[in-house]
């Protein structure tokens, strides 16, 4: 694709101008730089592509984002250098997107580029849809059908209703979606509820009226659970799964696919939230709670903002879905940008557990020790009548390993490696402590505080859970769940799943009971939305649970006056986002406001905030300390001045970056994490 070099090579007759972006992650570059397009790469240069050009002296990559008749630049233009391929992989949509969510988070646009464009795969790119599958991808993955020039390519399957209906707006959606329009709706899903069958109608629906769709989900579980559901409602090839995990070969196939209109539907991870489809007629997300929605490069967008922006930007409707509530969709509702689908509550009455809390004041009177008591004598009951009655137990545990901090049995003084200060944990009941931090392994550990050498669990894992409850059911199976091993579905038989937050695996029939442990260990953490996410995590275990009809039951080892909790027991995520947000708004906390960091070593954070034009009405709050002897500064601003706050920050950065400031600076827009 390298054009002939000739010291008379003119211009292109038509558009002879070409706006580039160059793949340079240097604030002060950020916008576009005019090239002139050869005479041979007229034809095939087109908008999108990608493209090498002379920057600064040196060959880098860039996106052709237009052509157009004249430059406004008075000077001397330089030629493209080279075509990297003909294939127009940015989509004009896709590329105003990019230079929105870059205007939104303070980023650049390449930043936002490099994560919506995969990398280049020359082998797949020439492929043609009637080749047979390279020896590089398994021959049971589905090879996208090659869909005609302003078609679906889908059928007109009856759509099966009976899942929405319990919901009183759920029938509308589908029939707003299937007529074109664009409807937004925040859903709060019911306890056991079939969620990705759910969303594949609402994607069949939308494909029906002629649209395509875009549906984000937190890991790979519930990818696969979408992608299984999707199938069975729109039939196979039908859409494609996006995800980083697919490896280079399998996920620019699948972009691909996407680009040129061959499927109407992509889901994905985090990294389908940039998929190109043709008509985009409805973004989806479930789940917009979890943190592994937000992408942790720059410049750190979040899924569910990126779909949000896109729904605004393209008319397409949104579905903001889970079990429990954020306030940023709280927000949404309030706002009037979205409409709540919820069931009413003699549904949910129907379909919830019996869910009871283990520190409330007649569970006290029947059992003083359960203030303190790791398993109670409620959840042991509880465990034990669902396994007699041949059910399954799933045991929610916040923290894998066995025990992943212990302190000294003494004085209780917490257990320090004597290297690098970090915690110790013990790997196994005969292992020696090992260090968290630095790896090292201390087996002539004595407390600096008193000397003592034995040592007591502070934290207890997944691991040590399930040797105790082996111990104290003998006979019953016991797995575990969590990172070395992720469970994706259990028998319906008697059995003892021990499992961490987001590892819960689906169990034939439900569980019989569900145990909640170790609730101090997500409500005491300091973080803004540490309510939040316990009650998040909770009624994604207990949504697992048969409904209490069918004897099915949920202990939450808490005391039930706490908010979280009380949203639990009366399964009503909606109460609790509208109370979060209340007293975020009251406190001046995102996403009432909109909040950036500013992390660095302290003079340059200094530096950057001195050139920052900071709107009137921003609050500068700190420093709090970092990590690796850095601090981090906090801005605050009503949410109508967040464009501002944003451009400031990104022009101050563009000037550290042109005087090659040494220290950096991580520039974040409403981080998860504000301390």
């Amino acid at each position: 694709m390298t054009p002939t070099r000739h010291t008379d090579r003119r211009p292109a007759d038509g558009s002879p101008v070409a706006r580039v972006c160059v793949d340079v992650p240097l604030a002060h570059l950020d916008r576009p730089f005019d090239y002139l397009v050869p005479a041979e790469l007229a034809a095939t240069a087109v908008p999108g592509t990608r493209v090498k050009v002379r920057f600064a002296g040196q060959l880098v990559d860039g996106w052709l984002l237009e052509r157009t008749e004249r430059s406004g630049h008075a000077g001397r233009l330089a030629y493209l250098e080279k075509l990297v391929s003909p294939e127009p992989v940015l989509a004009p949509e896709i590329a105003r997107l990019a230079r929105a969510v870059a205007d939104r988070y303070a980023g650049s646009l390449a930043d936002v580029l490099r994560l919506a464009v995969p990398p280049r795969h020359a082998r797949v790119e020439k492929e043609t849809p009637e080749e047979p599958t390279p020896a590089d991808v398994s021959a049971d993955e589905p090879r996208p059908a090659r869909i005609p020039p302003g078609t679906t390519g889908v059928p007109d399957p009856p759509a099966d209703t009976d899942g929405w209906g319990a919901y009183p707006a759920g029938p509308g959606l589908l029939r707003a979606l299937a007529d074109g329009r664009a409807p937004r709706a925040v859903w709060s899903a019911l306890p056991g509820e079939d969620w990705p069958a759910r969303v594949a109608e609402a994607a069949a629906a939308t494909v029906r009226g002629g649209r395509g769709v875009v549906a984000v989900v937190a890991d790979a579980r519930d990818l696969d659970r979408l992608d299984a559901a999707l199938t069975g409602v729109l039939g196979p090839d039908r859409h494609v799964r996006l995800s980083a995990a697919l490896g280079p070969a399998r996920r620019y196939r699948a972009f691909l696919a996407a680009r040129r209109g061959r499927v109407p539907v992509v889901i994905g991870t985090r990294a389908a939230m940039f998929a190109p489809v043709e008509r985009l007629g409805l973004v989806a997300i479930w789940d917009d709670g979890d943190d592994l929605h937000a992408e942790p490069r720059s410049p750190y967008p979040h899924a569910r903002e990126v779909l949000l922006t896109r729904a605004q930007l393209g008319g397409a409707a949104a579905l903001v879905g889970g079990h429990a509530r954020t306030a940023e969709a709280q927000l949404l509702v309030e706002t009037g940008w979205a409409r709540e689908v919820v069931p009413e509550r003699a549904t949910v009455r129907a379909r919830t557990p019996a869910v009871a809390p283990t520190g409330d004041d007649p569970q006290l009177a029947r059992d003083p020790g359960a203030a303190t008591a790791r398993l109670p004598s409620l959840a042991w009951t509880t465990a034990r009548d669902a396994l007699r009655a041949d059910a399954p137990v799933l045991v929610q545990v916040p923290r894998r390993g066995y025990l992943p901090s212990v302190s000294c049995a003494d004085c209780r003084a917490p257990a320090r490696c004597p290297h690098c200060a970090g915690p110790l944990a013990l790997p196994s009941a005969r292992g020696t402590p090992v260090c968290r931090w630095c790896g090292r392994v201390s087996a002539a550990y004595a407390c600096p505080e008193c000397g003592g050498r034995r040592l007591r669990a502070a934290v207890v894992g997944a691991r040590r859970t399930a040797e105790e409850l082996g111990r104290a059911f003998p006979g019953v199976p016991v797995r575990t769940s969590g990172r070395e091993e992720v469970l994706t579905r259990v028998p319906g038989g008697a059995g003892l799943v021990v499992a961490t937050p987001g590892a819960e695996p689906v169990a034939d029939g439900g569980f019989g009971a569900v145990l909640l442990l170790d609730s101090w260990a997500l409500l005491t953490r300091a973080d803004l939305r540490a309510g939040e996410e316990a009650l998040r995590r909770w009624l994604t275990a207990a949504a697992l649970a048969r409904p209490a009809t069918a004897g099915g039951r949920v202990v939450v080892v808490a005391d039930g006056g706490l908010a979280p909790v009380q949203a639990l027991l009366r399964w009503d995520p909606a109460w609790f986002a509208a109370r979060e947000l209340a007293e975020r708004r009251e406190l001046g906390f995102p996403p009432a406001v909109r909040m950036a960091s500013v992390t660095g070593t302290a003079p340059a954070v200094a530096e950057l905030l001195a050139e920052a034009r900071l709107p009137e009405q921003a609050e500068v709050l700190g420093p709090v300390p970092a990590d690796d002897d850095r601090e981090r500064m906090l801005i605050r601003v009503p949410r109508s001045r967040a464009a501002a706050l944003a451009e400031a920050l990104h022009v101050a950065a563009g000037v550290r970056a042109a005087r090659k400031a040494a220290d950096p600076v991580r520039v974040q827009v409403d981080p998860l994490e504000l301390f």
